[in-house]
């Protein structure tokens, strides 16, 4: 009998947003992360993950993450969903509204559990924008720069929504004549040498908790990207992703 075929290496995009207990990596900690995951180069939704993480410790500015203590119990420690996190983000080039915050949250809580988060390359929605539109924009956020772009509303501050977001976000800008296609290729081209750790799990089925607040929006409802001499158009997004 024939081994199963070996998968092709993940390539593309991991879009990541994280709430936390403060702004401060060092003295605050992770209470959502959501990720979305973007294929190369249509731009296509492959899959979508979020939970809230117990922070064993406050969860910080309620008012707004509109993450209360409770919430959070009964919910994985970072630990717990390391395994999985490192598999979403192994091979992708990572994206993130002002990303180094994000990729500064992660980074420290794998540092927590003894893991060093390898050099990843990162694209930043937020300069992306800025590049994009320039003096057209009229501030920085994420609501902003997706107002800026006539993006739909999005439920902002939870994980999951603010990846979808961003997600969009990146779409609408990469397919702009300014959205830089030729550094995009060169950054997913080098995430493929980006060496994450194999970390083990510890229980075969991934343990979750999500607020009830991440309500199915129309999540992706704005063309495709295909800047890249692609001439096939990318089929709708399945209503599963929305």
């Amino acid at each position: 009998m024939q081994p199963p075929p070996t998968p092709p290496p993940a390539r593309g995009f991991a879009v990541v947003d994280v709430e936390a207990s403060g702004r401060s990596p060092w003295r605050h900690r992770v209470v959502e992360v959501g990720v979305v995951l973007l294929d190369y180069p249509l731009l296509r939704v492959e899959a979508e993950f979020t939970t809230l993480v117990d922070p064993v410790g406050p969860v910080g500015p309620t008012a707004v993450h509109r993450i209360a203590q409770e919430h959070v119990v009964g919910a994985p420690v970072f630990r717990e969903i390391a395994p999985h996190l490192a598999e979403l983000l192994c091979g992708r080039v990572l994206v993130g509204h002002h990303v180094a915050c994000d990729l500064g949250f992660l980074a420290r809580e794998f540092a927590r559990i003894g893991v060093a988060v390898p050099d990843v390359p990162t694209l930043c929605t937020m300069a992306l924008a800025e590049r994009v539109l320039g003096a057209q924009l009229a501030g920085r956020s994420l609501l902003a720069c997706t107002a800026a772009f006539g993006l739909p509303d999005f439920d902002a501050h939870t994980a999951l929504g603010d990846a979808r977001a961003t997600a969009r976000l990146l779409r609408r800008a990469l397919s702009t004549p300014t959205g830089g296609v030729e550094p995009v290729r060169a950054a997913v081209d080098r995430a493929q040498c980006a060496l994450w750790p194999k970390l083990r799990r510890r229980s075969a089925v991934l343990h979750t908790q999500n607020r009830s607040a991440v309500q199915e929006l129309e999540a992706y409802g704005v063309p495709c990207a295909v800047p890249y001499s692609v001439s096939t158009a990318c089929p709708a997004v399945p209503r599963e992703w929305a």
